[in-house]
């Protein structure tokens, strides 16, 4: 039997790794993934703040590669689930008995006009990109003055918290460099609130009056003029175009699920894999799995939502094999969001589908703590690369 895992990224490995465990040799686990690096993201962040280098955050694609578990080091060009064929680049069409779709999310940056002829350049940058995070730490250095922006994307995206974690560290660093009375900052986004959960919420919105920083909601970027440092915002509600000029601007661009799914007839109405919210099965293909930030689960697009995805997929999938029809439908949208909200300080958002908390701690995690940030620092990569990708956790 031919299973075969599109995508190499944190879904990708640690799926197949479990598969792996699971299964006896007779059954081939193939993963296409063209990337010759595999990279841990959630460390940008603190890259951006410079902390840590970048280069720490990746590993060679076939060092991280489970064993016995073969790599096509291939580009996914186009899936048909009717015909159970998935068609790569150069190795053409791959048959499959079982399919994996965890491709992860594009990052859609020509949707804002402007931005990829100004990022890395006088003031621009974001932390969604490996090669662009660098820039952010060159930006915030000889950063003194005028006002600092930090947009969010009218759309789904891959950890929904990160456009406010490098505000805060922003703001922090200002803070202890005696320049923070001479930068506005701003945060804004075309959604209604800061977060979405409640609890966390009240918090942050408490930090972000403490620290005079402005929000401005329901106002979605459009456009950058790199060469006059200026930004340009549409008010959702009244259709108006707004101007801010800006002196440093962290841009997090739109996102969707790859080109190469458009014609699948895998994707939901809103464009995302169509799968079970909690068994991760294909709506419509019993043989075709989904999770990640592909998916349409209705949960934050997180790697710890992933770590607990995983084991159900991989579950799920044994179950299927063996014909079984008691497949484990226990993941309830648990994801966690470790929000940075300066150096040393960290609240540890964690939460379900229907948003209610989900702590793992014995304490309110939804207050700043130094050993919250220590565990996203120090503790979560190692669980990472020792844990989630070998499929033990």
């Amino acid at each position: 039997m031919n299973i075969v895992i599109v995508g190499g990224g944190t879904a990708g490995i640690t799926t197949a790794a479990r598969l792996r465990n699971s299964l006896d040799k007779s059954f081939k686990i193939s993963v296409i993934e063209p990337s010759k690096y595999h990279y841990y993201q959630p460390y940008w962040t603190l890259n951006g703040a410079g902390i840590g280098t970048k280069e720490e955050t990746r590993k060679l694609t076939k060092e991280v590669m489970p064993h016995q578990v073969s790599w096509i080091q291939d580009r996914c060009i186009k899936i048909n689930p009717d015909k159970n064929e998935v068609e790569c680049a150069k190795e053409g069409i791959i048959k499959y008995d079982i399919l994996v779709v965890a491709p992860g999310i594009q990052i859609n940056w020509d949707q804002i006009e402007g931005l990829k002829e100004a990022m890395g350049k006088d003031g621009v940058c974001s932390n969604y990109s490996y090669e662009y995070v660098d820039y952010t730490w060159k930006f915030l250095q000889e950063l003194d003055h005028g006002s600092a922006l930090f947009t969010f994307p009218n759309s789904p995206l891959k950890c929904g918290g990160a456009p406010q974690k490098i505000m805060y560290l922003v703001e922090d660093y200002l803070r202890k460099h005696g320049k923070r009375n001479n930068v506005e900052i701003e945060f804004t986004s075309p959604g209604q609130a800061i977060f979405g959960v409640e609890k966390y919420k009240k918090s942050l919105e408490k930090i972000i009056k403490e620290r005079d920083i402005k929000t401005h909601f329901q106002i979605n970027l459009e456009r950058i003029d790199g060469i006059n440092k200026k930004a340009f915002f549409r008010d959702l509600q009244t259709n108006q175009l707004i101007e801010k000029e800006y002196s440093f601007i962290h841009v997090v661009p739109p996102m969707s699920a790859p080109d190469f799914l458009i014609n699948s007839k895998l994707l939901d109405e809103t464009g995302w894999i169509d799968v079970d919210k909690h068994t991760f099965q294909h709506q419509k293909y019993e043989n075709v799995f989904s999770l990640g930030d592909v998916s349409n689960a209705p949960t934050a697009k997180t790697g710890a939502a992933i770590r607990k995805q995983a084991p159900v997929v991989a579950e799920n999938i044994v179950k299927f094999i063996n014909k079984r029809s008691d497949f484990n439908r226990e993941y309830n949208g648990y994801t966690s969001c470790p929000i940075v909200t300066g150096y040393g300080q960290l609240i540890l958002a964690e939460f379900d589908y229907d948003g209610k908390p989900c702590e793992t701690f014995p304490f309110d995690q939804s207050k700043p703590r130094w050993s919250m940030y220590f565990l996203k620092a120090h503790i979560l990569p190692l669980v990472y690369w020792h844990g989630m990708l070998k499929g033990r956790m």
